[in-house]
């Protein structure tokens, strides 16, 4: 008679298949970005396509799965950052961990540089980003560290694309993209101030730009 209490073989088989899974996803999503083929990663983990789709049913759901840690990270990256007293150094601080994590991981980059609301927990945490920047930056100006005529979506339509250069300025050099990043938010400190031309876009136009963003990438690959 079987251990009761011991799993039954077919049960370690599937936690094992869906373990090699989420590995080779999170391999193939860097390497390739959010668009990867799924039939890639079920060769990659060893599986055939049914045993990939009996885990994961859409594409949806596979990468809710692999970035259910990063979207964890920069959450409490943003909770930090809210408990810096300075704003200005929280702002720098929550910034910089976010590029290191795209510096480590190019996959995390189509993360936090396109919109996938019909992922929960990738959409729960651009909620919270975008919740993050904001008090940050009113506190930034409360303190009179940022100029008072930028918004939110100043910084986050300057990051994204800045963000996506992240892979690309470390080939060149490693941490290279920190001295970009730095020159990025010394234009938002109130020394640098100087009348801006145009009003800036509304919240609701960001997916739009990072949708622009993406497309031009994929036309360039």
């Amino acid at each position: 008679m079987a251990d009761a209490g011991r799993p039954a073989p077919q049960r370690r088989d599937a936690r094992r298949n869906r373990e090699a899974l989420v590995a080779a996803a999170a391999e193939v999503f860097a390497e390739l970005g959010l668009d990867a083929p799924l039939d890639v990663i079920a060769r990659r983990a060893g599986v055939g396509n049914a045993t990939l789709y009996r885990h994961f049913p859409t594409r949806e759901d596979l990468l809710g799965e692999v970035f259910r840690s990063a979207a964890a990270v920069l959450v409490e990256a943003g909770d930090e950052a809210l408990a810096v007293e300075d704003a200005w150094t929280a702002i720098e601080g929550y910034f910089t961990r976010i590029f290191d994590l795209v510096d480590a991981n190019p996959g995390f980059n189509d993360l936090v540089t396109m919109a996938i609301p019909s992922v929960p927990v990738l959409a729960e945490m651009s909620r919270r980003n975008a919740e993050t920047v904001g008090t940050l930056v009113a506190r930034a100006q409360e303190q009179g560290a940022m100029r008072r005529d930028v918004v939110p979506m100043d910084l986050l339509f300057l990051l994204g694309p800045l963000c996506r250069a992240v892979p690309a300025a470390s080939d060149l050099r490693p941490g290279l993209w920190r001295r970009y990043l730095a020159l990025l938010l010394d234009g938002f400190r109130t020394p640098a101030a100087h009348p801006l031309p145009e009003p800036p876009i509304g919240d609701d136009r960001l997916d739009q730009l990072f949708a622009g963003l993406w497309e031009a990438g994929e036309e360039e690959g």
